[in-house]
Order: structure tokens, then sequence, then C-alpha cells
């Protein structure tokens, strides 16, 4: 009798698992589909050459619906050396496929570029809002930077242009 109830119970835990795996996978399908990207012909257009370790960062990048920091993409790729992700992050920023986001937190955030938001022209850059409560950061693409008048002489290379507050997540 007891040989019998380990049997059944090995076959129930046998299809429980081919289902949970089946609907895994249902799911991951299901957000490839949804996303319509392909990664692979992303990294090329920017020149840079698709390979796996790239393919993965970017992977992080993309499905994060906020930005991200170096910090969260070595947690969720605990197999990839802190350096590499430097090292890709800093290639895909040089390429302009992804911009970077000083928050005043000491860390700095990345966001993939879209509508060449990254290729340095003025009226394209956009500014940023920090919840100083959870320290999320938004990427604000309908707002633009207004434009500032520099003295003769002085040359524009970057502005960082971030709105402090709270966000509707944590005003509730």
């Amino acid at each position: 009798m007891l040989f019998l109830f380990k049997n059944q119970f090995k076959k129930k835990h046998f299809f429980y698992s081919l289902y949970y795996h089946y609907l895994c996978r249902k799911y991951a399908i299901k957000k490839m589909e949804k996303t319509h990207i392909n990664f692979d012909k992303l990294l090329r257009e920017k020149g840079i050459k698709p390979t796996a370790i790239r393919l993965k960062v970017l992977r992080n990048i993309i499905e994060e619906e906020r930005v991200i920091s170096l910090s969260i993409l070595e947690e969720r790729l605990p197999t990839m050396d802190k350096s590499t992700l430097f090292r890709t992050l800093t290639l895909f920023h040089r390429q302009h496929l992804i911009h970077s986001i000083d928050d005043g937190s000491g860390s700095l955030k990345y966001s993939i570029c879209s509508n060449l938001c990254c290729e340095a022209h003025y009226e394209e850059l956009h500014p940023h809002f920090y919840c100083q409560i959870c320290g999320s950061v938004v990427c604000l693409k309908d707002n633009h930077i207004p434009k500032i008048s520099l003295p003769e002489g002085y040359m524009l290379s970057n502005i960082n242009f971030v709105i402090k507050g709270t966000c509707p997540k944590c005003h509730k």
C-alpha cells in the first residue's frame, strides 16, 4: 500500500512539475512576443557585435520598466563579472544604445535609448524624475530640457536634468 502511495505521489509530482514548466515556458514566450524586439538586430544597428553577455545585459535593460543600475544588473546576472557588466554598459553608452542618469544617489542608472534620444542633440534630451522615497527614476521623454544660453567661450558637453519628488506609488 505504501509503495502505491509513493508511486502515485511521484506521478502527481512529475505531472505538476511538467505543468509548471509548461506554464513558465508559455509565460516566457508570451513575454517575448509582447516585446517584439530583435535584440541581435538592435545591437548590430548600433555597431555592436552581439555576444551572449551583451544580449543578456540588453534584455535585462529593456525588460526593466524603469531605469536600472549596475547593482541591480549584478543581482539579476550573478554569474557575470562586475567589470564585464561595467564594460558592456560603457560600450552601450558610447554607441548611444543606452543613456545614463545621475540622480544624485551616487549610483548611475541606465535606460534604453528610444528615438535617438542619446545622439547628443540638445533638442532631444529629456529630464528624469527621481522619487526621494523609493529611489526609482523615470524618463520624462515627453518633456524637453529648456534651452540654456551659455556665456561666450563655454561649450555644452552634457546636461543632467533631474526632478526630485514623490512618485504616485509612494504618494498614496
